[in-house]
């Protein structure tokens, strides 16, 4: 089975590329399983202090979870659901819980869990061509990890609600990403950026990723957390009459008429 990731170290920096450009880097289960593993085998390397993760293509960093293999997976009861959100949850989680800083590398696309994802990264770039969007909503399955109101605080409600896509203009604005840069600079100025901050001690980087992390577990991150697999997994079991018949479009007309159909309801409010 071919690889789904490509790693490139230098001066102490690590550049992982998800490698599914033609299905826009969407995360299937083997690149979630590749990306645990090599972020894990990262985090124990000597000679990295700094990750950065992008997408390749130019098109998508990821449109998030693999909706054409999440379909072709019944899950019914609530026990089965609870299995499922918390093994993607497990997925997001390994950026935070990496004792390196980890940078999400955005050009294009950045949606529903991969949104997340990068959320759960240390520091997000992205280029100008960027989008960002909980779509999930649109067609009513749960956040898996609901990390949004620690990143941008009240101001996700709008975004979480209506699942509306939000240009770089306005992610800066919130806090989304730190920095937004024109498409043919992204990788470089970024790569500076790590580079500068490889420069640090790895003990201080560690000191100071375990202590900001330990700011926001003290303020209630994981109950929070909780609270959002739990509601993630209710949401999902109860099959609202939105999602069934997203569904079954899905099912007998394919995915991309399933989308279409999911963004009709709202274009006449656009």
């Amino acid at each position: 089975m071919a690889k789904l990731i490509s790693c490139k170290i230098e001066d102490r920096v690590a550049l992982v590329t998800f490698e599914r450009g033609s299905n826009l880097n969407a995360f299937n289960r083997q690149l979630r399983s590749e990306i645990i593993e090599m972020v894990n085998v990262l985090d124990e390397d000597p000679e990295v202090r700094v990750l950065v993760l992008t997408g390749e293509g130019g098109k998508s960093f990821s449109t998030g979870y693999d909706l054409k293999e999440a379909a072709q997976a019944e899950k019914k009861s609530v026990e089965e659901w609870s299995n499922y959100v918390r093994a993607n949850h497990h997925f997001t989680e390994c950026v935070w819980n990496c004792s390196k800083p980890v940078i999400a590398m955005i050009d294009g696309y950045c949606l529903a869990g991969a949104l997340e994802f990068a959320q759960m990264c240390d520091l997000r770039y992205c280029s100008e061509d960027s989008q960002f969007g909980v779509v999930e909503t649109r067609f009513s399955t749960g956040i898996t990890t609901m990390i949004m109101p620690w990143i941008v605080g009240a101001r996700c409600r709008e975004m979480i609600y209506t699942g509306d896509l939000v240009d770089v203009e306005e992610a800066l604005r919130l806090g989304l990403v730190n920095r937004v840069y024109p498409k043919a600079e992204l990788h470089d100025e970024v790569m500076k950026i790590a580079k500068r901050m490889a420069q640090v001690s790895m003990q201080c980087l560690k000191w100071n990723k375990r202590s900001l992390n330990g700011v926001a577990m003290a303020q209630g991150m994981n109950a929070a957390m909780e609270q959002g697999m739990h509601a993630c997994t209710l949401m999902n079991a109860s099959v609202s009459p939105e999602f069934q018949k997203f569904d079954e479009i899905r099912r007998s007309e394919g995915l991309k008429a399933a989308l279409a159909w999911r963004e009709e309801q709202f274009r006449q409010y656009e």
